[in-house]
């Protein structure tokens, strides 16, 4: 064997295990940003537990506010749409725009049914309103820290995708920019 065959050699066993190894990160990283999206999933699937109770509460004493309820219902299932669709696959661009689209419709409408309540002060202290509605807003609080933490997985994904020479390996293993929420 001559040294330029074991060099030639040598430097192609660099480039597998460098290849390999950039492949494993990415894989990594696209991993933890699934395991970020299953905490925004549980804080959503909590403040729908709570949306159901309150928006059945509210149906009766607030029956001329119909069409803000209406428009909560609506917006609740259509994020609940699009967050199934992300949960499907959180690293797809599309999906995590369709779905902070669908969640900035839901917090203007939750935001005017939350005012509305303010106003029925009466309404605020009935046991079937005050705890699902406090555990609305703990959700609330929830998915603002879930969100953060997948916008920091995205992130450093996104950046891990756009670095030299690793962003050579994006066409031959489909590797995609992934959305922010």
């Amino acid at each position: 064997m001559s040294k330029q065959f074991l060099y030639a050699l040598l430097a192609g066993a660099v480039l597998v295990f460098w290849m390999v190894g950039a492949y494993n990160r990415l894989v990594a990283l696209r991993n933890a940003i699934g395991q970020a999206w299953v905490k925004v999933d549980d804080a959503l699937k909590a403040r729908s537990a709570a949306a159901t109770p309150l928006l059945a509460a509210l149906l009766e004493p607030m029956a001329q506010e119909q069409a803000a309820l209406d428009a909560v219902q609506a917006a609740l299932a259509e994020s609940a749409r699009t967050a199934a669709v992300m949960g499907g696959k959180p690293v797809i661009e599309a999906h995590a725009t369709a779905w902070a689209a669908s969640e900035t419709t839901l917090k203007a409408v939750s935001t005017r049914l939350f005012a509305l309540l303010d106003l029925h002060a009466e309404l605020r202290h009935l046991d079937d309103v005050a705890g699902p509605a406090r555990a609305w807003r703990d959700a609330d609080v929830r998915l603002t820290f879930a969100r953060q933490l997948f916008n920091e997985a995205a992130t450093t994904y996104n950046q891990a995708i756009t670095q030299f020479p690793t962003r050579l390996l994006l066409p031959m293993f489909r590797f995609e920019r992934c959305g922010l929420v």
